[in-house]
């Protein structure tokens, strides 16, 4: 089958768009075929169009519309953050926000350290290029 990740009750999801965006939150309830009922520890229930969700590969085990503690339990229960931040996608965003909230020193710090690791690669290469001729 091409899909892996279907909408179901207790997907996590990353929200795309919108006033919660890069917040996880897990499917609670289907309410038709555009809308889902979502939830998170530290956020209100909500409605929200599937167009704003991105699908991760995160199931968690829950009953349809469980109650705020238990959600809070099942997520601790399945370590959803901690699969998260583990996940490849999961440490592209982390890095996207740190490199957003850095300052011009220290993107001039990075600068600097790219120039002088490709120095370190570029010496060890013509190394290894004179050592086969």
């Amino acid at each position: 089958m091409p899909f892996k990740r279907f909408v179901e009750i207790g997907r996590v999801a990353l929200v795309n768009y919108g006033k919660e965006y890069g917040r996880l939150v897990v499917i609670v309830d289907v309410v038709d075929q555009n809308r889902a009922l979502v939830d998170a520890p530290d956020m209100v229930r909500t409605q929200m169009n599937f167009k704003r969700l991105s699908l991760t590969d995160i199931k968690i085990d829950i009953s349809r519309v469980p109650k705020k503690k238990t959600l809070i339990a099942a997520m601790k229960e399945a370590d959803v953050l901690g699969r998260w931040e583990k996940s490849s996608w999961g440490r592209k965003l982390i890095v996207q926000k740190r490199r957003a909230a850095l300052n011009d020193f220290d993107r001039f710090k990075v600068m600097l350290a790219k120039i002088k690791r490709g120095g370190l690669i570029r010496k060890e290469l013509s190394k290894l290029k004179k050592e086969s001729s």
